[in-house]
């Protein structure tokens, strides 16, 4: 067994308040069928005891356990408590999943972002098991007064060996919330897990099918106002003046006003980021009567000089340029050009000057993204209820901790004055993390001195942020007379920032190796977007690979196994950031489940991989042109991720990932007209629909044992690339430019 250190304080260790009454409750066994199972329905705890933060224990042994991560459709509501339940033995039939509100006493990184859930909480989820289960044996070995060792836990009980002796949980509970927390725990070994590998279903279906509160948009309270912005139509642009006079005179309109959600002198952090700080409120009875308030309200702009911005990139200071003017996309365009000749040096191996000079071929390509917007199906909102020195809110949003500090500087209030309650978010990837919309519903319910609900139109959304930074990279690559690369050269940058990472494949195996990065700085808001950078360069670096293989004369899925081989064997550089073997996992997963190399009718295959967020993804799509239409009939994807907790929650994460870059890389663009974004919504920013899906996808995941690692986003970068190279396949024409759509001759 493996000992953990165990952080939780004494303090997470005292009984909670009792809950009286009758009634009954429902475990969520029944979610297999979707239909309640009256053998399975528990009677309602008359007494519940506090373990620690993630831990309530009933009078009579049912369990609840806090989920502390926002949920966004990742199932982490699920499959966070599984790991907690797996340690505490307990049996999932008698759990109730709740969600934590943002508490930074008994929780940590609170936060959706990074694939980082499963693999940051890890080792805390399993201790808070553990430590729940290490009391309640402690408790029941004085209780009964034999030895702690001779005491077993299955399933929410306890069993001594050697009597018949047995008592559920909850019999206990009571005396074990009260005992000294152990300064270390055992956790189970991988092979001892029962509940951890198993697929269980999502804890929110019933409330998800039956249409059931969960999400910000549901949230009400008594008195409740509504409240929009308006903000300027161009970015570059500011508000001058306004007038109000016919929105005020409206049915059901409180007030008409302008609010500042950031002051020009505040320090922004790293999600602190919304270009238009100076905007329009609007504030009624009712989302009908606002939204026609909101058209009759006439606002003049002006423009936006160039300024600094103070930033606090988790502690190390910083600033940020933001030019004025009104840009577009060819003026963009141009800007990117002449950076890209004046790039620095990110990473040099050898001598890729000399490479180059003696090489026999030389290839050349460049490729290019858009912006892209998040299109979130959840329209942004947030509920605020500011009274005196107390602040409650509710709502999606991704960094509920990093959020709270914004607010707490901004309303002049304390920390722990702010209450912050997380609902379901539907639909993140990053939008939801810059949650300025948080701070100016806050500031709305501190101005009219009410509960108010902000909520964003479509519009609003796509046309004020957050995007995908515009990017573009040139490869080239040199290849001797016997068809070796022998040399690999990257300039890239973007619009604002560079998205490169020089130390990822396929550095470390080609001896001579040089990365060039540059950037354009932007007014236009950029932000997360699912696998930040990484789902650019591995559209880019994968499509150029098969373009490599091709001119060298050798199997595409090959090449890149014969690379990673040589990074294996013979690594060039020290800081390769990625395992060779397990990158070569997916690789031969893929292949192998894919059936490579065989031939099949009229099907056109084309593959990629890539490793980002600690997790190492490969993926071969197959498609067809039909009736000169793209027709994708499967997706192979295998995933090394570690230990899969939940293999159902798994699955669809990564087919979500699959539709979603398929719709991205085909569709997915925003332009620039002198600020003033193209797209406003969905009759014009084009999306996946629902026959253009694949007809078939399958996953499968390297089986180890090794500490999970991320799976939010790792199966979405590849899904590019896999679909260019098929594409080239298919037409024999190469694409170096999103959207694909318009780049498709056939």
């Amino acid at each position: 067994m493996k000992l953990a250190e165990n952080k939780l304080s004494r303090r997470t260790f005292l009984k909670s308040s009792a809950l009286a009454g009758g009634g009954l409750l429902l475990s969520f066994s029944w979610l297999a069928g979707c239909k309640p199972n009256p053998e399975e329905l528990l009677t309602l705890p008359e007494e519940w005891f506090r373990m620690n933060g993630y831990i309530r224990i009933g009078d009579n042994g049912v369990i609840t356990i806090m989920s502390p991560n926002p949920e966004g459709g990742q199932n982490i509501k699920t499959s966070m408590p599984m790991i907690v339940a797996e340690e505490l033995d307990a049996d999932w039939r008698k759990v109730i999943v709740e969600q934590a509100p943002l508490d930074t006493e008994n929780f940590t990184r609170q936060f959706l972002g990074g694939s980082q859930a499963i693999r940051i909480g890890w080792v805390p989820l399993r201790t808070a098991g553990a430590t729940a289960r290490n009391l309640l044996i402690q408790a029941a070995a004085q209780t009964w007064d034999v030895p702690a060792n001779s005491i077993e836990t299955d399933k929410g009980y306890l069993i001594h060996q050697g009597s018949n002796k047995k008592a559920h949980y909850g019999e206990m509970a009571s005396f074990a919330a009260t005992l000294p927390v152990p300064e270390e725990v055992e956790l189970k070994n991988t092979w001892d897990f029962k509940l951890i590998g198993t697929s269980q279903k999502n804890v929110d279906v019933p409330k998800i099918i039956t249409g059931k509160p969960l999400f910000g948009i549901d949230y009400k309270k008594e008195g409740m106002k509504i409240a929009m912005i308006i903000h300027p139509p161009a970015f570059g642009m500011k508000v001058k003046s306004f007038d109000a006079s016919k929105a005020k005179q409206m049915p059901g309109i409180v007030d008409v006003f302008q609010i500042k959600s950031l002051q020009d002198d505040y320090k922004r952090t790293f999600f602190d980021t919304a270009q238009f700080t100076d905007l329009v409120a609007i504030v009624g009875n009712s989302t009908w009567e606002v939204m026609n308030a909101k058209k009759v309200v006439e606002v003049a702009y002006e423009p936006v000089e160039s300024y600094e911005e103070k930033r606090d990139m988790f502690g190390r200071e910083g600033s940020r340029f933001v030019p004025g003017g009104l840009e577009s996309n060819d003026s963009q365009e141009q800007k990117m050009l002449e950076a890209s000749k004046n790039a620095s040096v990110q990473r040099k191996d050898g001598n890729p000057e000399a490479a180059f000079a003696r090489a026999s071929q030389i290839i050349e390509r460049t490729y290019t993204a858009p912006f892209l917007v998040h299109n979130c199906m959840e329209p942004m909102n947030f509920f605020a209820h500011v009274t005196g020195d107390k602040v409650l809110c509710a709502g999606p949003l991704q960094k509920p901790e990093l959020t709270e500090q914004a607010l707490s500087i901004r309303l002049g209030i304390p920390a722990e004055n702010i209450e912050i309650e997380m609902t379901r978010l539907g639909g993140g990837y990053g939008r939801r993390s810059y949650a300025h919309w948080l701070i100016e519903a806050a500031v709305i319910s501190q101005k009219v001195n009410a509960p108010i609900k902000l909520i964003y139109t479509r519009e609003d959304d796509m046309t004020a942020g957050i995007y995908r930074s515009r990017y573009q990279i040139t490869y080239r690559a040199a290849l001797d007379e016997n068809n070796e690369l022998i040399g690999f050269h990257i300039n890239g940058g973007g619009l604002p920032e560079n998205p490169l990472h020089p130390n990822r494949f396929p550095a470390g195996a080609v001896e001579n190796y040089l990365v060039e990065g540059w950037e354009v700085p932007s007014n236009v808001t950029t932000g997360s977007f699912r696998a930040p950078r990484s789902n650019f360069n591995a559209s880019a670096e994968q499509s150029f690979l098969d373009e490599v293989a091709e001119a060298a004369g050798k199997d595409p899925l090959e090449f890149r196994i014969e690379l990673l081989k040589k990074a294996k064997d013979s690594p060039v550089g020290e800081n390769n950031d990625y395992d060779p073997d397990r990158y070569i996992g997916v690789l031969e997963l893929v292949k192998n489940k894919s059936d490579w190399g065989k031939q099949k009718n009229r099907i056109s295959r084309g593959v990629s991989a890539y490793f980002c967020h600690n997790s190492y993804a490969a993926q071969v799509m197959d498609l067809k042109i039909e009736n000169s239409q793209v027709a994708i009939q499967k997706v192979i994807t295998a995933v090394d991720c570690g230990i899969v907790v939940n293999p159902d929650a798994a699955k669809n994460l990564c087919e979500g990932a699959v539709i979603d870059g398929i719709g991205t890389a085909m569709f997915g663009e925003q332009t620039f007209e002198k600020g003033v974004p193209k797209n406003k919504n969905f009759d014009t920013y084009r999306m996946i629909r629902m026959k253009e899906a694949p007809k078939a996808i399958e996953t499968y995941f390297v089986e180890n044992k090794l500490d999970p690692t991320g799976l939010g986003e790792p199966a979405y970068p590849p899904v590019f690339a896999a679909l260019a190279n098929s594409l080239y396949q298919a037409t024999e024409n190469r694409i170096y430019h999103q959207p694909f759509s318009e780049q498709i001759s056939v």
